[in-house]
């Protein structure tokens, strides 16, 4: 077990106030040695906690004098304290056996620990799951959890797990449900392997089988142009209309039964399947809004609020699905870039993003620019990075950016990059945000992914 550092003390709080430092090392708290930034929250919500703590080699205790559930103001450098539960999993369409080599040693970790899934809305297959891991997710109400299920035929799922345990892991779902705990499903759907006549099993089943599933979503495979797995192919048009048809076939049928729709396609399936996406009441709450799905709909509604001149109301992609005090955001999901105020150029704002932002912007872009009052022109940026079918803007890197721009010869005032494509300054592909600015002809803004984001750029 590696021991958790400070990473920030907040000032006014009970732990400015203790002596304790940036960098310190945590050892226990009350005398027990936490696993993980779940058990330290709830050991720290107790009155006057006693911390045990190591500085450059000596330990030392303090006492931190806070009431009980006062917030205690440390934020730790890691969420897992322990060993994070790895994937044993073989997926033929994971995403991380795609991934270019030469990238960040983190990028290639498979995890399937339901504490990540707690902490931060990660997919679990639950094959690594425990009667212990159970005891303690009912005990300590540690919902929502994010559970993938492919398919409900063992074999099938199994086979796609390229595991004899995803046969049976199921029965855990089962448990979990049982225990009241809230849980949110995702079927990746492979063509000619899950999708089709297995899909539609797969939603029955889950109307009888999982009656509390609190909502299952379906987004497609993505393919990169690393991609090994010879039988995997991406859905065609006529495969996404057939898939969303079964799945909106299957959202009435759980809506009769069970008076919610359960079921949500991504919207990567209606664009490819060319068709508008569902009204905003079928996403129930926009539960899986991170996860792809309902970010359309969400963005339309948004656009007619602020035309009716009351506030966006935006479902803000915040980056963590849950808010633990002490928890780090990690990865994809850390602090958002903040930009400074945009340039006062009013010439063109000039907005990069992926294949599937232009699908979604083009259609309300005249609307967008009558409340910005200027010229809004989309730029898109061919993702070469990834290849394959990767067209989201979340994982536009910085190289295709500078590639991107240096062939924009159109009048611009300043470049828009939405926030989702950054972890604090960085690309995923390790090149900075301020060199990108550098190698741009005009100023470059970051802004939050939603309507009210872009015309805040562009004022």
């Amino acid at each position: 077990m590696s021991l958790p550092t400070i990473l920030e003390i907040i000032a006014g709080t009970p732990a400015a106030a203790c002596g304790l430092a940036v960098d310190d090392e945590l050892i226990s708290v009350n005398g027990v040695v936490p696993s993980d930034v779940i058990e330290y929250q709830q050991l720290v919500d107790d009155p006057d906690p006693v911390f045990l703590m190591r500085r450059e080699g000596v330990e030392f205790e303090t006492i931190v004098e806070k009431a009980e559930g006062v917030p205690i103001g440390l934020r730790l450098g890691s969420s897992i304290f322990d060993r994070v539960q790895t994937c044993d999993n073989h997926c033929e369409f994971c995403f991380i056996y795609q991934l270019p080599p030469g990238m960040r040693k983190s990028l290639y970790l498979k995890d399937d620990d339901y504490r990540l899934s707690f902490l931060y809305g990660n997919f679990t297959t639950l094959t690594r799951f425990t009667e212990l891991d159970l005891a303690r997710v009912v005990e300590d109400r540690l919902g929502p959890l994010y559970v993938s299920i492919h398919a409900t035929d063992p074999d099938i799922r199994a086979d796609m797990l390229r595991n004899r345990r995803g046969a049976t892991s199921l029965r855990w779902l089962d448990a979990l449900l049982d225990g009241d705990i809230v849980v949110h499903g995702q079927i990746v759907l492979c063509p000619d392997i899950n999708n089709g006549d297995i899909l539609e099993r797969t939603l029955a089943e889950t109307i009888t089988r999982f009656p509390k599933l609190a909502t299952l979503g379906i987004v497609p495979l993505g393919l990169s142009k690393y991609n090994t797995e010879t039988n995997l192919r991406v859905h065609t048009h006529l495969d996404a209309q057939r898939d969303i048809d079964i799945v909106e076939f299957w959202q009435e049928q759980a809506f009769k039964t069970l008076g919610r729709r359960i079921f949500q396609a991504s919207d990567e399936m209606y664009i490819m399947a060319e068709r508008e996406v569902p009204a905003a009441d079928s996403y129930e709450g926009y539960e899986q809004h991170e996860n792809g799905i309902g970010m359309m709909r969400a963005f339309y509604e948004e656009i007619g609020r602020l035309e009716g001149g009351s506030s966006s109301d935006a479902q803000i992609v915040t980056g963590e699905w849950r808010s633990v005090p002490a928890a780090p955001a990690e990865g994809y999901r850390s602090i958002r870039h903040e930009s400074p105020d945009p340039p006062a150029d009013r010439g063109t704002l000039v907005v990069l993003t992926g294949t599937y932002g232009t699908a979604v912007i083009e259609p309300v872009r005249s609307r967008l620019e009558r409340l910005a009052g200027r010229n809004i022109r989309l730029l898109e940026v061919p993702n070469t990075y990834f290849g394959g079918n990767t067209a989201v803007a979340g994982l536009m890197v910085g190289e295709d950016i500078i590639e991107t721009i240096k062939r924009d010869n159109e009048p611009v005032g300043a470049y828009v990059i939405p926030d989702v494509a950054l972890s604090g300054d960085t690309f995923i592909d390790d090149v900075s945000l301020s060199l990108v600015a550098q190698l741009a002809s005009a100023p470059v803004v970051v802004a939050p992914a939603t309507a009210a984001g872009l015309l805040g750029a562009a004022r």
